[in-house]
């Protein structure tokens, strides 16, 4: 009993535990597959948003910001730089080159940044020896030692303790040179520039001038080479080219650090114009010279010559005593970049009496042989005008008149030609006006104007007093007479060279028949006499000036230069002149000379006829002139 009442009680027990089990375990069941469907869908959800939002940022990086991330990578490990135009060389007529560019680099430092990066580097490793001062000290020592032409460790320490933020350290360093200090020091920039070379010095640098690196133009792109004066400056257009611009790859984004090879031109550079002159660098030197050795001869304050083709006007030289050396900061004087033959002009005295001469012949007034009575004076309005010498009245020949220089004889002759024809042929000549050599400050010289003139002027102009001109007009004048009476625009610059080979002659000169042939070749040879040696009365004014085996036709000027401090004309301040050509019965060079106050009591500043006659011998030997078939006839001057 007790038995069965047991395992009834188990049974119910079983029984009611399975009802529970058989209905609980189904809602459980329904309830925990729900639960978990439902985690899984969250995580479903989540990773499709993920997945959503990684994919527009994707699509924002590609397509819409990727521009700006690549440039921005590219930054960090590219360079664009400025490429400088080669600028063309200046040479003279037989190519050889007076003025050429060198590639160069200059040396700079971002002074805060290496602060701040030694401070960097010194707080992360405590109790190192590297610091701003120990990196300062070895690169002023190593540049110095690389380029001790250039700078000094002195100059460079000073530079780099300086309190600016940036500093250049040195200009023109050779570009392996400069590579090798920056490998050796990092921190330092280089910038890609040229530097002007002129090889010959002072030879025809107040003609070629002068360039240097100018940075004065905001555009970057624009700094090169640029001329300051003379042909540099005039023709800088030409002679500069066009910049171009490349981009380089970097090391590790480090900016002084460029990879070879990995350049990429993206506008290439273009090279300048060769400039060719018509100067013969040869005889320019040979004038040159000359003409400082007879300055310092003649205690004179300076000289100009000329030496120029009388068939084409071409300059073969063109010489100041004093000038400057572009390769020498230190000559780099306002005076002595002053270009005289061209900028300067002055009273020439009786070199300016052809203009008379010529009028007189052309017009028929006088021939060589014919008469002229000349008294020992002439009044002219409220002036008294004599001759260099006393004498009483004598009989010239018209070619006397000139060869003796007469300034009453002159004066008796332009009273004939008359002061409205005198004019016509002054300016003919082309005194009064700039002649278009093609260089910069180029003076016309003065002539007063006509309805100017007072009643004593026509008493100074035809002596060559109260009128101005340059050495390059005063051989102008010469020139013309050489060349049967046509006078040629004088040019020293004679072609331009591209960079693609192609010559561009320059334009034609203007030309203008002054006279004719037959007045010229007259006037010619009544200036022969200038040089002849004969006996008083009837030597020439300038024997010192005849050259052996070849005519010779010129004159010669004393022209008086006005005092300083009295404002009148002086008593021994002088232009001492000489214009001649070489040789008179086949002319082939005209030479105009001018000495600026010599001393007159010595012989060499009395006349600057040994001048010519030592330039002449030069010319005539350089360029193997043909000596004359006969001498120069010796021809009275003064009659008994």
């Amino acid at each position: 009993m007790a038995a069965g009442g047991q395992q009834r009680r188990v049974r119910a027990a079983g029984s009611a535990r399975r009802t529970y089990a058989a209905g609980t375990r189904r809602a459980v069941a329904k309830r925990g597959n729900g639960g978990q469907r439902s985690r899984f869908s969250a995580v479903r959800i989540l990773l499709v948003v993920l997945m959503v939002v990684a994919g527009v940022k994707l699509v924002q990086v590609q397509w819409f910001e990727a521009p700006t991330l690549s440039a921005a990578a590219e930054r960090q490990r590219t360079l664009t730089i400025d490429i400088p135009a080669q600028r063309g060389s200046i040479v003279d007529r037989k190519g050889a080159k007076l003025a050429f560019s060198v590639e160069t680099r200059t040396l700079s430092v971002n002074l805060r940044a290496l602060h701040k990066s030694m401070d960097e580097y010194a707080k992360a490793h405590p109790g190192t020896d590297k610091n701003f001062e120990t990196q300062v000290r070895e690169a002023a020592k190593y540049i110095a030692q690389k380029v001790p032409n250039l700078t000094t460790e002195q100059e460079q320490l000073k530079l780099l303790h300086k309190s600016q933020s940036f500093t250049y350290l040195v200009d023109d360093v050779e570009p392996s040179v400069a590579d090798g200090i920056v490998e050796q020091f990092p921190w330092i920039s280089v910038e890609k520039r040229a530097k002007r070379e002129y090889p010959g010095d002072t030879l025809a640098s107040n003609i070629v001038g002068l360039a240097n690196w100018r940075m004065d133009d905001p555009d970057v792109s624009k700094h090169n080479l640029h001329g300051v004066v003379g042909l540099e400056g005039s023709r800088d257009t030409d002679l500069a080219g066009t910049p171009g611009r490349e981009i380089v790859n970097t090391q590790n984004g480090n900016n002084n650090l460029y990879l070879p090879g990995t350049e990429h031109v993206l506008q290439a550079a273009v090279p300048g114009s060769d400039v060719e002159l018509t100067l013969d660098s040869d005889l320019q030197y040979e004038v040159q010279r000359q003409l400082s050795d007879y300055v310092a001869q003649s205690n004179a304050k300076g000289g100009q010559a000329v030496i120029m083709d009388a068939k084409t006007g071409e300059v073969y030289a063109l010489a100041d005593d004093k000038t400057f050396n572009p390769n020498d900061p230190s000559t780099l004087q306002s005076d002595l970049l002053n270009d005289r033959p061209v900028t300067t002009p002055y009273e020439p005295g009786s070199v300016n009496k052809v203009v008379t001469a010529t009028a007189a012949i052309d017009s028929g007034i006088a021939s060589p042989t014919s008469t002229v009575q000349v008294p020992g004076t002439i009044k002219i309005a409220d002036r008294t005008v004599h001759d260099a010498w006393t004498h009483g009245t004598q009989t010239f020949t018209t070619t006397g008149v000139f060869a003796k220089s007469s300034n009453v004889g002159t004066l008796e002759l332009a009273q004939k030609v008359g002061q409205d024809r005198y004019l016509d042929m002054l300016k003919k000549f082309g005194i009064g006006q700039k002649t278009g050599i093609g260089l910069p400050g180029e003076s016309p010289g003065y002539v007063p104007a006509r309805d100017q003139w007072s009643a004593s002027t026509f008493g100074n102009l035809p002596i060559g007093q109260g009128l101005s001109m340059t050495v390059v007009q005063m051989a102008g004048m010469y020139q013309a007479i050489a060349n049967d009476g046509l006078r040629v625009q004088p040019r020293i610059v004679k072609s331009e060279k591209k960079p693609d080979g192609t010559v561009v002659p320059e334009p034609a000169p203007k030309t203008e028949q002054v006279v004719s042939p037959q007045t010229a070749k007259t006037v010619r040879d009544m200036l022969r006499a200038v040089v002849q040696n004969a006996k008083s009365p009837n030597a020439g004014t300038a024997p010192s000036a005849a050259l052996e085996g070849y005519q010779i036709s010129g004159k010669t000027g004393t022209g008086q230069q006005i005092d300083p401090r009295t404002k009148a004309y002086s008593g021994s301040l002088a232009n001492i002149t000489f214009a001649g050509i070489l040789p008179a019965d086949n002319p082939r060079f005209v030479v105009g000379i001018r000495l600026d106050a010599p001393d007159t009591t010595l012989p060499a500043g009395h006349s600057a006829g040994p001048l010519f006659h030592s330039i002449a011998s030069y010319l005539a030997q350089r360029y193997d002139i043909p000596v004359s078939n006969e001498p120069s006839p010796v021809v009275p001057l003064v009659l008994p």
